[in-house]
């Protein structure tokens, strides 16, 4: 399926609403692996645009973008897994995803599909050796779709307090700086 179809089903999924997102997720690519998000989580997903930086923070945190007069900060999905950066290109998106009314956008390679995993088929994560690992500690459970795994992504550990205030104060901080102006 190629992205602008996946696009199109991600916005006809957020616009049927809550009952038609169950056991729905939205798919990307990170690296060599596939990770999936609940759609419930995801408000849009967007093109790649520029991103303003914000001083001394963290590197995987890229800075800030406005969206339609909406002042939202920026993480880069690969560098928060510790992961090789990559070159941002036409394929690159945003998933804007709206958690415990905090809204961030996830700069991912590229959107995979959407995909529906029911309950019987989400497996408990395992836990394998001491390896450097890091997106593990961000994946709540394994989908099985058909013959192949999606790592499930549990966007509080991806979003933890410490760094989700950070990021909401630098957010709230250029909002108020864009209203003096």
């Amino acid at each position: 399926m190629d992205e602008a179809n996946v696009l199109a089903e991600v916005t006809d999924v957020l616009q049927e609403g809550r009952d038609t997102q169950k056991d729905k997720y939205v798919t990307f690519k990170s690296g060599s692996e596939h990770f999936a998000l609940k759609i419930e989580y995801v408000s849009e997903i967007i093109v790649y645009q520029d991103i303003t930086p914000i001083p001394e923070s963290e590197d995987f945190i890229k800075g800030l973008i406005n969206l339609r007069g909406k002042i939202i900060p920026v993480i880069d999905v690969r560098l928060r897994f510790n992961q090789e950066p990559f070159e941002y290109n036409d394929r690159t998106c945003i998933i804007v995803i709206n958690y415990k009314s905090t809204v961030v956008g996830l700069i991912v390679e590229k959107i995979a599909e959407v995909v529906e995993i029911q309950e019987s088929n989400i497996l408990a994560s395992p836990s394998l050796g001491k390896g450097d690992k890091t997106q593990n500690k961000y994946v709540y459970a394994i989908g099985k779709v058909g013959d192949a795994v999606k790592l499930l992504l549990d966007p509080d550990k991806l979003l933890n307090d410490e760094e989700t205030l950070a990021i909401e104060k630098a957010s709230d901080g250029a909002g108020e700086a864009e209203e003096e102006e």
